[in-house]
Protein backbone atom coordinates (compact mmCIF):
# COMPACT_ATOMS: atom_id res chain seq x y z
CA UNK A 1 0.00 0.00 0.00
CA UNK A 2 0.98 3.13 -1.26
CA UNK A 3 0.25 5.31 1.54
CA UNK A 4 1.36 8.44 0.98
CA UNK A 5 -1.60 8.57 -1.63
CA UNK A 6 -4.55 8.54 1.07
CA UNK A 7 -5.76 11.86 2.04
CA UNK A 8 -5.52 13.04 5.21
CA UNK A 9 -8.64 13.23 7.74
CA UNK A 10 -10.00 16.67 7.04
CA UNK A 11 -7.98 19.37 9.71
CA UNK A 12 -7.20 22.49 9.00
CA UNK A 13 -3.53 23.20 8.68
CA UNK A 14 -1.22 25.99 9.72
CA UNK A 15 0.09 27.16 6.45
CA UNK A 16 3.85 27.18 5.76
CA UNK A 17 5.02 30.85 5.72
CA UNK A 18 8.76 30.54 6.41
CA UNK A 19 11.34 33.05 6.33
CA UNK A 20 15.04 31.88 6.06
CA UNK A 21 18.09 33.71 6.72
CA UNK A 22 21.13 32.44 6.08
CA UNK A 23 24.68 33.83 7.51
CA UNK A 24 27.90 34.00 6.34
CA UNK A 25 28.97 31.78 9.38
CA UNK A 26 27.09 29.03 8.05
CA UNK A 27 23.91 29.27 10.31
CA UNK A 28 20.47 29.83 9.30
CA UNK A 29 17.39 31.67 10.97
CA UNK A 30 14.02 29.93 10.29
CA UNK A 31 10.87 32.09 12.05
CA UNK A 32 7.04 31.69 10.50
CA UNK A 33 5.73 35.10 8.88
CA UNK A 34 2.67 34.35 10.53
CA UNK A 35 1.92 36.58 13.75
CA UNK A 36 0.86 35.31 17.20
CA UNK A 37 -1.91 35.95 18.53
CA UNK A 38 -2.73 35.61 22.46
CA UNK A 39 -5.84 36.44 23.51
CA UNK A 40 -5.39 37.33 27.25
CA UNK A 41 -2.05 36.46 28.66
CA UNK A 42 -4.31 36.62 32.06
CA UNK A 43 -4.65 32.90 32.23
CA UNK A 44 -7.12 32.88 35.25
CA UNK A 45 -9.14 35.62 33.98
CA UNK A 46 -8.96 33.13 30.99
CA UNK A 47 -10.34 30.54 32.75
CA UNK A 48 -12.98 32.23 34.30
CA UNK A 49 -14.28 33.66 31.12
CA UNK A 50 -14.08 29.84 29.81
CA UNK A 51 -16.50 28.79 32.59
CA UNK A 52 -19.22 31.58 32.14
CA UNK A 53 -19.61 30.68 28.27
CA UNK A 54 -20.42 26.84 29.17
CA UNK A 55 -20.25 26.13 32.79
CA UNK A 56 -22.22 22.83 32.22
CA UNK A 57 -19.33 21.27 29.82
CA UNK A 58 -16.95 18.53 31.09
CA UNK A 59 -13.39 19.99 32.08
CA UNK A 60 -11.92 17.21 34.12
CA UNK A 61 -12.59 13.57 34.93
CA UNK A 62 -10.53 10.94 36.80
CA UNK A 63 -10.94 7.56 38.54
CA UNK A 64 -12.40 7.50 41.77
CA UNK A 65 -11.32 4.77 44.55
CA UNK A 66 -14.17 2.56 43.12
CA UNK A 67 -12.50 2.66 39.55
CA UNK A 68 -15.88 4.85 38.21
CA UNK A 69 -14.85 8.30 36.60
CA UNK A 70 -15.65 11.28 38.69
CA UNK A 71 -16.18 14.76 37.16
CA UNK A 72 -16.18 18.16 37.47
CA UNK A 73 -18.07 20.57 34.70
CA UNK A 74 -16.69 23.59 34.21
CA UNK A 75 -18.10 26.21 36.47
CA UNK A 76 -17.75 23.72 39.13
CA UNK A 77 -13.90 23.56 38.53
CA UNK A 78 -14.07 27.58 38.22
CA UNK A 79 -15.98 27.48 41.17
CA UNK A 80 -13.48 24.87 43.12
CA UNK A 81 -10.74 27.22 42.15
CA UNK A 82 -11.52 30.31 43.16
CA UNK A 83 -12.31 29.00 47.11
CA UNK A 84 -9.09 27.50 46.92
CA UNK A 85 -7.58 30.89 45.76
CA UNK A 86 -9.47 32.19 48.40
CA UNK A 87 -8.07 30.19 51.07
CA UNK A 88 -4.26 30.64 50.05
CA UNK A 89 -4.42 34.52 49.69
CA UNK A 90 -5.29 34.70 53.06
CA UNK A 91 -2.41 32.21 54.02
CA UNK A 92 0.36 32.66 51.45
CA UNK A 93 1.66 36.08 51.45
CA UNK A 94 1.73 37.28 47.69
CA UNK A 95 4.50 35.88 45.64
CA UNK A 96 5.15 32.80 48.29
CA UNK A 97 5.45 29.11 46.89
CA UNK A 98 3.41 26.50 47.04
CA UNK A 99 5.00 22.98 46.67
CA UNK A 100 2.89 20.23 44.87
CA UNK A 101 3.73 16.88 45.33
CA UNK A 102 1.24 14.47 43.79
CA UNK A 103 -0.12 12.58 41.20
CA UNK A 104 -2.60 13.87 38.40
CA UNK A 105 -5.69 14.66 40.03
CA UNK A 106 -8.83 16.82 41.06
CA UNK A 107 -6.49 18.52 43.85
CA UNK A 108 -3.32 19.57 42.16
CA UNK A 109 -5.37 21.01 39.30
CA UNK A 110 -7.59 22.83 41.42
CA UNK A 111 -4.44 24.21 43.28
CA UNK A 112 -2.52 24.87 40.88
CA UNK A 113 -4.48 27.26 38.93
CA UNK A 114 -6.05 28.51 42.84
CA UNK A 115 -2.12 29.48 43.22
CA UNK A 116 -1.76 31.96 39.73
CA UNK A 117 -5.08 33.48 40.62
CA UNK A 118 -4.08 34.48 44.34
CA UNK A 119 -0.44 35.27 42.67
CA UNK A 120 1.00 32.93 44.44
CA UNK A 121 3.95 31.12 43.09
CA UNK A 122 3.64 27.09 42.83
CA UNK A 123 6.18 24.75 42.37
CA UNK A 124 5.30 21.27 41.15
CA UNK A 125 7.34 18.41 41.91
CA UNK A 126 6.76 14.74 40.74
CA UNK A 127 6.03 11.74 43.44
CA UNK A 128 9.36 10.59 42.72
CA UNK A 129 11.20 13.07 44.67
CA UNK A 130 9.33 12.05 47.73
CA UNK A 131 9.59 8.17 46.84
CA UNK A 132 13.19 7.80 45.80
CA UNK A 133 13.93 7.09 49.38
CA UNK A 134 17.49 7.72 50.69
CA UNK A 135 18.77 11.02 52.00
CA UNK A 136 15.82 12.84 49.61
CA UNK A 137 18.93 14.95 47.96
CA UNK A 138 16.70 16.25 45.23
CA UNK A 139 13.89 17.21 47.04
CA UNK A 140 16.15 18.79 49.93
CA UNK A 141 17.80 20.66 46.91
CA UNK A 142 14.08 21.93 45.20
CA UNK A 143 13.00 23.40 49.24
CA UNK A 144 16.44 25.02 49.30
CA UNK A 145 15.92 26.60 45.95
CA UNK A 146 12.01 27.32 46.02
CA UNK A 147 11.84 28.31 49.53
CA UNK A 148 7.75 26.96 49.84
CA UNK A 149 5.85 28.45 52.71
CA UNK A 150 3.31 25.60 52.15
CA UNK A 151 3.14 22.70 50.53
CA UNK A 152 0.66 20.23 48.97
CA UNK A 153 1.07 16.44 49.31
CA UNK A 154 -0.78 13.53 48.46
CA UNK A 155 -1.69 10.78 50.93
CA UNK A 156 0.83 8.54 50.54
CA UNK A 157 3.21 7.03 53.83
CA UNK A 158 6.30 7.53 51.84
CA UNK A 159 5.20 11.36 50.88
CA UNK A 160 4.39 12.24 53.88
CA UNK A 161 7.61 10.81 55.11
CA UNK A 162 9.19 12.86 52.85
CA UNK A 163 7.85 16.42 53.26
CA UNK A 164 8.08 15.59 57.39
CA UNK A 165 12.19 15.43 56.39
CA UNK A 166 12.61 17.99 54.43
CA UNK A 167 10.47 20.68 55.01
CA UNK A 168 11.00 23.24 57.87
CA UNK A 169 9.19 22.95 61.35
CA UNK A 170 5.96 24.06 61.59
CA UNK A 171 5.61 24.37 57.48
CA UNK A 172 1.84 23.46 57.05
CA UNK A 173 0.99 20.73 54.53
CA UNK A 174 -2.43 20.37 52.66
CA UNK A 175 -3.53 17.01 51.86
CA UNK A 176 -7.22 15.30 50.42
CA UNK A 177 -6.40 12.77 53.55
CA UNK A 178 -5.00 12.96 57.41
CA UNK A 179 -1.66 12.43 57.50
CA UNK A 180 -0.53 11.98 60.88
CA UNK A 181 2.52 14.96 61.13
CA UNK A 182 3.18 16.55 63.69
CA UNK A 183 2.78 19.66 62.20
CA UNK A 184 -0.36 21.36 61.03
CA UNK A 185 -1.93 19.41 58.12
CA UNK A 186 -5.21 21.48 56.49
CA UNK A 187 -7.71 19.25 54.98
CA UNK A 188 -8.23 19.83 51.17
CA UNK A 189 -11.90 19.84 51.38
CA UNK A 190 -11.29 23.21 53.84
CA UNK A 191 -10.13 24.86 50.61
CA UNK A 192 -13.19 24.29 48.93
CA UNK A 193 -15.35 25.59 51.63
CA UNK A 194 -13.90 29.00 51.83
CA UNK A 195 -15.87 31.40 49.68
CA UNK A 196 -14.73 32.99 46.78
CA UNK A 197 -13.56 36.71 47.27
CA UNK A 198 -16.00 39.68 46.27
CA UNK A 199 -13.42 41.18 44.67
CA UNK A 200 -12.16 38.15 42.91
CA UNK A 201 -12.49 39.72 39.10
CA UNK A 202 -10.92 42.91 40.30
CA UNK A 203 -7.80 40.95 42.10
CA UNK A 204 -7.46 38.75 38.84
CA UNK A 205 -7.04 41.47 36.72
CA UNK A 206 -4.33 43.30 38.88
CA UNK A 207 -2.02 40.22 38.67
CA UNK A 208 1.67 40.75 36.98
CA UNK A 209 1.33 38.63 34.01
CA UNK A 210 5.08 38.96 33.57
CA UNK A 211 6.14 37.84 37.17
CA UNK A 212 7.20 34.30 37.72
CA UNK A 213 4.02 31.89 38.28
CA UNK A 214 5.54 28.74 37.86
CA UNK A 215 8.20 27.10 38.78
CA UNK A 216 9.12 24.08 36.78
CA UNK A 217 12.24 21.34 37.19
CA UNK A 218 14.35 20.05 34.39
CA UNK A 219 14.38 16.98 34.43
CA UNK A 220 17.74 17.05 36.40
CA UNK A 221 19.36 13.32 34.46
CA UNK A 222 22.82 15.06 34.81
CA UNK A 223 22.58 16.31 38.09
CA UNK A 224 20.42 18.04 39.95
CA UNK A 225 17.57 19.34 38.46
CA UNK A 226 17.43 23.55 37.37
CA UNK A 227 14.51 25.48 38.14
CA UNK A 228 13.04 27.45 35.30
CA UNK A 229 10.92 29.83 36.36
CA UNK A 230 7.15 30.51 34.08
CA UNK A 231 5.19 33.84 34.15
CA UNK A 232 1.54 33.95 32.92
CA UNK A 233 2.87 35.36 29.49
CA UNK A 234 5.29 32.46 29.40
CA UNK A 235 2.80 30.00 29.67
CA UNK A 236 -0.37 32.02 27.78
CA UNK A 237 2.24 32.40 24.44
CA UNK A 238 3.04 28.76 24.43
CA UNK A 239 -0.54 28.40 24.75
CA UNK A 240 -1.37 30.07 21.46
CA UNK A 241 1.43 28.58 19.71
CA UNK A 242 0.27 25.18 20.04
CA UNK A 243 -3.56 26.52 19.15
CA UNK A 244 -1.96 28.05 15.94
CA UNK A 245 -0.06 24.80 14.92
CA UNK A 246 -2.57 22.14 15.83
CA UNK A 247 -5.87 23.97 16.84
CA UNK A 248 -7.83 23.44 13.41
CA UNK A 249 -7.14 19.67 13.96
CA UNK A 250 -8.29 19.80 17.01
CA UNK A 251 -11.66 21.00 16.39
CA UNK A 252 -13.91 23.32 18.40
CA UNK A 253 -14.35 20.84 21.35
CA UNK A 254 -13.80 17.63 22.39
CA UNK A 255 -12.44 14.61 24.72
CA UNK A 256 -8.87 13.85 25.47
CA UNK A 257 -7.70 11.28 27.31
CA UNK A 258 -3.89 11.75 29.09
CA UNK A 259 -1.34 10.31 31.22
CA UNK A 260 1.55 12.98 31.02
CA UNK A 261 1.98 14.11 34.38
CA UNK A 262 1.44 18.07 35.22
CA UNK A 263 4.92 18.65 37.16
CA UNK A 264 6.54 18.35 33.03
CA UNK A 265 6.13 20.93 30.84
CA UNK A 266 4.18 18.68 28.03
CA UNK A 267 1.94 17.47 30.94
CA UNK A 268 1.17 20.94 32.31
CA UNK A 269 0.34 22.27 28.42
CA UNK A 270 -2.17 19.40 27.91
CA UNK A 271 -3.84 20.19 31.19
CA UNK A 272 -3.63 24.25 30.34
CA UNK A 273 -4.39 24.03 27.12
CA UNK A 274 -7.91 21.91 28.06
CA UNK A 275 -8.77 24.16 30.15
CA UNK A 276 -8.48 27.32 28.17
CA UNK A 277 -10.01 25.83 25.04
CA UNK A 278 -13.10 24.27 26.30
CA UNK A 279 -11.78 20.65 25.83
CA UNK A 280 -12.76 17.79 28.43
CA UNK A 281 -9.73 16.15 29.99
CA UNK A 282 -9.91 12.73 31.18
CA UNK A 283 -6.81 11.62 33.71
CA UNK A 284 -5.00 8.73 32.59
CA UNK A 285 -3.60 7.05 35.35
CA UNK A 286 -1.75 4.58 32.99
CA UNK A 287 2.12 4.94 31.82
CA UNK A 288 4.05 3.67 28.83
CA UNK A 289 5.41 0.49 30.44
CA UNK A 290 4.71 -3.10 30.23
CA UNK A 291 2.30 -3.80 33.23
CA UNK A 292 1.42 -0.19 33.58
CA UNK A 293 -0.07 0.23 29.87
CA UNK A 294 -3.15 -1.65 30.50
CA UNK A 295 -4.76 1.08 32.54
CA UNK A 296 -4.04 3.73 28.84
CA UNK A 297 -5.79 0.65 27.02
CA UNK A 298 -8.46 0.60 29.15
CA UNK A 299 -8.94 3.98 29.27
CA UNK A 300 -9.27 4.84 25.37
CA UNK A 301 -11.12 1.83 25.10
CA UNK A 302 -14.06 3.63 27.15
CA UNK A 303 -13.62 7.31 25.85
CA UNK A 304 -13.19 7.82 21.77
CA UNK A 305 -10.71 11.09 21.15
CA UNK A 306 -10.15 13.07 18.65
CA UNK A 307 -6.62 14.38 20.19
CA UNK A 308 -4.28 12.04 21.18
CA UNK A 309 -0.51 12.72 23.13
CA UNK A 310 2.20 10.27 24.28
CA UNK A 311 5.68 9.89 23.95
CA UNK A 312 7.21 7.74 21.29
CA UNK A 313 7.66 4.65 24.08
CA UNK A 314 4.13 5.20 24.53
CA UNK A 315 3.14 4.79 21.02
CA UNK A 316 5.04 1.56 20.22
CA UNK A 317 3.03 -0.07 23.01
CA UNK A 318 -0.36 1.41 21.75
CA UNK A 319 0.46 0.33 18.18
CA UNK A 320 0.53 -3.37 19.52
CA UNK A 321 -2.42 -3.19 21.58
CA UNK A 322 -4.07 -1.87 18.67
CA UNK A 323 -3.05 -4.53 16.33
CA UNK A 324 -4.19 -7.16 18.75
CA UNK A 325 -7.78 -5.75 19.99
CA UNK A 326 -9.96 -5.34 17.39
CA UNK A 327 -12.79 -3.08 19.46
CA UNK A 328 -9.64 -0.81 21.09
CA UNK A 329 -8.94 0.21 17.31
CA UNK A 330 -12.33 1.10 16.06
CA UNK A 331 -12.66 3.28 19.35
CA UNK A 332 -9.25 4.80 18.75
CA UNK A 333 -9.73 5.81 15.25
CA UNK A 334 -13.24 6.65 15.08
CA UNK A 335 -13.07 10.19 16.08
CA UNK A 336 -9.22 10.62 15.82
CA UNK A 337 -8.08 13.92 14.25
CA UNK A 338 -4.28 14.12 15.36
CA UNK A 339 -1.74 12.17 17.14
CA UNK A 340 0.99 13.78 18.80
CA UNK A 341 4.47 12.46 20.12
CA UNK A 342 7.48 14.26 21.90
CA UNK A 343 9.82 13.67 24.16
CA UNK A 344 12.54 11.75 21.25
CA UNK A 345 12.27 10.80 17.85
CA UNK A 346 9.01 8.41 16.73
CA UNK A 347 10.57 5.34 15.33
CA UNK A 348 9.53 5.33 11.56
CA UNK A 349 8.29 1.98 11.74
CA UNK A 350 5.71 2.99 14.63
CA UNK A 351 4.55 5.65 12.43
CA UNK A 352 3.77 3.57 9.86
CA UNK A 353 1.93 1.09 11.20
CA UNK A 354 -0.46 3.72 13.08
CA UNK A 355 -1.12 5.21 9.86
CA UNK A 356 -1.75 1.99 8.21
CA UNK A 357 -3.88 0.96 10.86
CA UNK A 358 -6.01 4.32 10.47
CA UNK A 359 -6.34 3.76 7.15
CA UNK A 360 -7.94 0.43 7.48
CA UNK A 361 -10.16 1.55 10.05
CA UNK A 362 -11.17 4.69 8.23
CA UNK A 363 -9.82 5.15 4.99
CA UNK A 364 -7.76 8.64 5.86
CA UNK A 365 -4.45 9.00 7.47
CA UNK A 366 -4.17 10.78 10.44
CA UNK A 367 -2.03 13.80 11.10
CA UNK A 368 0.91 12.33 13.18
CA UNK A 369 2.69 14.91 14.66
CA UNK A 370 5.58 16.21 16.93
CA UNK A 371 6.02 18.80 19.59
CA UNK A 372 9.17 19.88 20.17
CA UNK A 373 10.37 21.71 22.94
CA UNK A 374 11.45 21.62 26.75
CA UNK A 375 11.03 23.09 29.98
CA UNK A 376 13.03 26.20 29.28
CA UNK A 377 10.54 26.92 26.24
CA UNK A 378 7.66 26.15 28.47
CA UNK A 379 6.97 23.63 26.09
CA UNK A 380 6.76 22.51 22.77
CA UNK A 381 7.20 25.36 20.02
CA UNK A 382 8.41 23.46 17.03
CA UNK A 383 5.23 21.55 15.09
CA UNK A 384 5.14 19.54 12.39
CA UNK A 385 1.72 21.75 10.74
CA UNK A 386 1.81 20.50 7.76
CA UNK A 387 1.01 16.86 5.56
CA UNK A 388 3.76 15.26 5.52
CA UNK A 389 5.05 10.91 6.15
CA UNK A 390 8.03 11.96 7.55
CA UNK A 391 9.00 11.95 10.99
CA UNK A 392 10.82 15.11 12.34
CA UNK A 393 10.56 17.91 14.86
CA UNK A 394 8.70 20.58 12.25
CA UNK A 395 9.18 24.05 11.94
CA UNK A 396 8.74 26.87 14.15
CA UNK A 397 5.73 28.11 15.46
CA UNK A 398 4.45 31.66 14.93
CA UNK A 399 6.49 34.05 17.74
CA UNK A 400 9.21 31.42 17.72
CA UNK A 401 13.17 31.95 16.10
CA UNK A 402 15.78 29.54 15.36
CA UNK A 403 18.70 29.48 14.94
CA UNK A 404 20.32 26.71 13.51
CA UNK A 405 24.33 26.42 13.93
CA UNK A 406 26.07 23.91 12.38
CA UNK A 407 28.00 21.18 14.05
CA UNK A 408 29.50 18.05 12.76
CA UNK A 409 27.42 17.35 9.18
CA UNK A 410 24.21 18.86 11.42
CA UNK A 411 23.06 22.11 13.18
CA UNK A 412 22.91 23.11 16.94
CA UNK A 413 19.05 24.26 17.81
CA UNK A 414 19.16 27.52 19.77
CA UNK A 415 15.77 29.23 20.39
CA UNK A 416 14.38 32.56 21.33
CA UNK A 417 10.46 34.10 21.49
CA UNK A 418 7.41 35.14 24.40
CA UNK A 419 7.40 31.51 25.74
CA UNK A 420 11.34 30.98 26.03
CA UNK A 421 12.06 31.31 30.32
CA UNK A 422 14.21 34.23 31.17
CA UNK A 423 16.28 32.72 33.45
CA UNK A 424 17.15 29.88 35.57
CA UNK A 425 16.49 30.62 39.29
CA UNK A 426 18.88 31.68 40.98
CA UNK A 427 21.64 30.40 38.90
CA UNK A 428 23.38 33.35 37.05
CA UNK A 429 26.20 31.27 35.91
CA UNK A 430 23.73 28.48 34.73
CA UNK A 431 21.73 31.08 32.73
CA UNK A 432 24.42 32.87 31.19
CA UNK A 433 25.75 29.35 30.13
CA UNK A 434 22.58 28.46 28.57
CA UNK A 435 21.96 31.61 26.24
CA UNK A 436 24.16 33.00 23.06
CA UNK A 437 25.43 36.48 22.41
CA UNK A 438 22.46 37.14 20.74
CA UNK A 439 19.53 35.85 23.17
CA UNK A 440 18.93 32.38 21.84
CA UNK A 441 18.49 29.63 24.29
CA UNK A 442 21.12 26.91 23.33
CA UNK A 443 18.49 23.52 23.40
CA UNK A 444 21.70 20.95 23.17
CA UNK A 445 19.66 19.40 20.53
CA UNK A 446 20.46 18.98 16.92
CA UNK A 447 18.86 18.47 14.22
CA UNK A 448 19.04 18.66 10.54
CA UNK A 449 16.89 19.36 7.12
CA UNK A 450 14.79 16.58 5.67
CA UNK A 451 16.09 18.30 2.32
CA UNK A 452 18.66 20.96 2.55
CA UNK A 453 16.95 22.12 -0.89
CA UNK A 454 13.79 22.49 0.48
CA UNK A 455 13.64 23.83 4.34
CA UNK A 456 9.70 23.83 4.02
CA UNK A 457 9.75 19.85 4.46
CA UNK A 458 10.67 20.32 7.77
CA UNK A 459 13.93 19.98 10.45
CA UNK A 460 14.12 16.05 12.08
CA UNK A 461 15.97 15.06 15.62
CA UNK A 462 19.43 14.05 14.95
CA UNK A 463 20.38 13.60 18.57
CA UNK A 464 21.34 15.31 21.74
CA UNK A 465 24.37 16.85 22.22
CA UNK A 466 24.43 15.04 25.99
CA UNK A 467 24.06 11.81 24.12
CA UNK A 468 27.45 12.22 22.07
CA UNK A 469 30.43 10.26 23.45
CA UNK A 470 33.80 9.14 22.54
CA UNK A 471 35.24 5.37 22.10
CA UNK A 472 38.82 5.39 23.14
CA UNK A 473 40.08 5.76 19.80
CA UNK A 474 38.72 9.51 19.89
CA UNK A 475 35.77 8.73 17.43
CA UNK A 476 32.06 10.02 18.60
CA UNK A 477 29.41 7.95 18.80
CA UNK A 478 26.09 9.58 17.25
CA UNK A 479 23.81 8.17 20.69
CA UNK A 480 20.76 10.17 19.39
CA UNK A 481 20.68 9.53 15.45
CA UNK A 482 22.20 5.44 15.92
CA UNK A 483 19.39 5.07 18.71
CA UNK A 484 16.71 5.79 16.15
CA UNK A 485 18.20 3.54 13.47
CA UNK A 486 18.48 0.68 15.58
CA UNK A 487 14.95 1.11 17.22
CA UNK A 488 14.18 0.54 13.69
CA UNK A 489 16.09 -2.24 12.80
CA UNK A 490 15.46 -4.28 15.73
CA UNK A 491 11.85 -3.82 15.80
CA UNK A 492 9.47 -4.96 16.98
CA UNK A 493 11.55 -7.40 19.38
CA UNK A 494 13.34 -4.87 21.27
CA UNK A 495 11.43 -1.67 23.49
CA UNK A 496 14.19 0.14 24.16
CA UNK A 497 17.99 0.28 23.97
CA UNK A 498 21.18 1.99 25.85
CA UNK A 499 24.59 2.17 24.50
CA UNK A 500 27.36 1.89 26.21
CA UNK A 501 30.30 3.70 27.20
CA UNK A 502 32.05 6.77 26.90
CA UNK A 503 35.84 5.67 26.68
CA UNK A 504 35.22 1.94 26.14
CA UNK A 505 37.29 0.19 23.21
CA UNK A 506 34.09 -0.54 21.40
CA UNK A 507 30.28 -0.07 21.57
CA UNK A 508 27.92 -2.06 23.29
CA UNK A 509 24.41 -2.00 23.51
CA UNK A 510 21.95 -3.07 26.89
CA UNK A 511 17.91 -3.47 25.17
CA UNK A 512 14.65 -3.88 26.95
CA UNK A 513 12.38 -6.59 25.19
CA UNK A 514 9.19 -5.99 24.18
CA UNK A 515 6.76 -7.78 26.07
CA UNK A 516 5.38 -10.96 24.51
CA UNK A 517 9.26 -11.47 22.66
CA UNK A 518 10.22 -14.95 21.86
CA UNK A 519 12.07 -16.65 24.36
CA UNK A 520 15.37 -16.79 22.20
CA UNK A 521 14.78 -12.88 21.80
CA UNK A 522 18.85 -12.16 22.70
CA UNK A 523 20.26 -14.46 19.97
CA UNK A 524 16.97 -12.76 17.18
CA UNK A 525 18.73 -9.34 18.33
CA UNK A 526 22.31 -10.56 18.16
CA UNK A 527 21.84 -12.04 14.59
CA UNK A 528 19.55 -8.55 13.35
CA UNK A 529 22.72 -6.72 14.87
CA UNK A 530 25.25 -8.38 12.74
CA UNK A 531 23.16 -7.83 10.05
CA UNK A 532 22.86 -3.72 10.70
CA UNK A 533 26.73 -4.04 11.37
CA UNK A 534 28.02 -5.00 7.70
CA UNK A 535 26.29 -1.88 6.29
CA UNK A 536 28.40 0.55 9.50
CA UNK A 537 32.13 1.69 9.45
CA UNK A 538 34.10 2.11 12.01
CA UNK A 539 33.78 1.61 15.38
CA UNK A 540 31.75 4.39 16.67
CA UNK A 541 28.80 3.11 14.15
CA UNK A 542 29.37 -1.26 14.61
CA UNK A 543 27.92 -2.84 18.05
CA UNK A 544 30.34 -5.04 19.11
CA UNK A 545 28.67 -6.86 22.07
CA UNK A 546 24.70 -6.57 23.59
CA UNK A 547 23.29 -8.07 26.76
CA UNK A 548 19.42 -8.18 27.47
CA UNK A 549 17.99 -6.14 30.83
CA UNK A 550 15.39 -8.68 32.60
CA UNK A 551 14.47 -6.02 34.69
CA UNK A 552 12.40 -2.92 33.78
CA UNK A 553 13.59 0.75 34.06
CA UNK A 554 13.19 1.77 37.82
CA UNK A 555 12.46 5.16 38.60
CA UNK A 556 13.38 5.54 41.95
CA UNK A 557 16.87 5.20 40.14
CA UNK A 558 16.15 7.80 37.73
CA UNK A 559 16.53 5.29 34.68
CA UNK A 560 13.08 6.60 33.54
CA UNK A 561 11.68 9.94 33.66
CA UNK A 562 7.99 11.07 34.49
CA UNK A 563 7.90 11.33 30.99
CA UNK A 564 8.49 7.81 30.11
CA UNK A 565 11.94 8.85 28.58
CA UNK A 566 15.65 6.67 29.52
CA UNK A 567 18.34 8.19 31.38
CA UNK A 568 21.20 6.48 30.00
CA UNK A 569 23.85 7.59 32.15
CA UNK A 570 21.70 6.33 35.12
CA UNK A 571 21.08 2.87 33.36
CA UNK A 572 24.75 2.61 33.03
CA UNK A 573 25.67 3.62 36.56
CA UNK A 574 23.23 1.37 38.15
CA UNK A 575 23.73 -1.76 36.33
CA UNK A 576 27.54 -1.77 36.51
CA UNK A 577 27.61 -5.52 36.84
CA UNK A 578 26.15 -6.16 33.73
CA UNK A 579 28.21 -3.30 31.63
CA UNK A 580 31.18 -4.67 33.30
CA UNK A 581 30.52 -8.55 31.74
CA UNK A 582 29.56 -6.66 28.99
CA UNK A 583 33.35 -5.65 28.30
CA UNK A 584 34.90 -8.69 30.33
CA UNK A 585 37.81 -10.77 28.45
CA UNK A 586 35.55 -13.51 29.08
CA UNK A 587 31.79 -12.18 29.39
CA UNK A 588 29.13 -14.68 30.32
CA UNK A 589 26.08 -16.50 29.24
CA UNK A 590 23.92 -13.24 29.31
CA UNK A 591 26.48 -11.66 26.27
CA UNK A 592 26.54 -12.15 22.85
CA UNK A 593 29.65 -11.49 21.18
CA UNK A 594 28.78 -9.94 17.55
Amino acid sequence: MDMTTVPFREADFMPVDLAIDRAADGSIRLRSRLDLHIPDANIPRAIRARARRHPDRLALAWRGADGAWEKRSFGALADDIAAAAGWLSAHVPAGGTLLIMGVNSHATAVLTYAAFTAGVRVSLVGISYGLAGGNLARLRHVFAKVGPVMAYVDPHPALAGAIDAVAPAGMPVISTAPLGLDRPVIGFDALLATPAAADLDQAIGALDVTAPACLMLTSGSTGLPKVVPLSLTNLAASTAQGMATAGGALGPDGDIVDWLPWHHAAGASVLRIALLEGYSLWVDNGKPMPGLFGETVRNLREVSVGYYNNVPAGYALLADALEQDPVLRRTFYSRMRMMLYGGAGLAQHVYDRLQRMAIEETGHRVHITSGYGMTESTTGCLVTHFPTDKVGIGLPAPGVEVKLVPYDGRYELRLRGPNVMAAYLDDPDRTAAAFDEDGFYRSGDLAHFHDEARPEAGLAFAGRLAEEFKLDNGTWVQGGHLRDLLLGHLAPLVLDLVFTDDNRPWLGLLFWPRPGAPADVLDQVAGRLRDFNRDQAGRSATVARVAMLTTPPNPDWHELSDKGTINRRAVIDHRADIVADLYSANPGPAVRVL
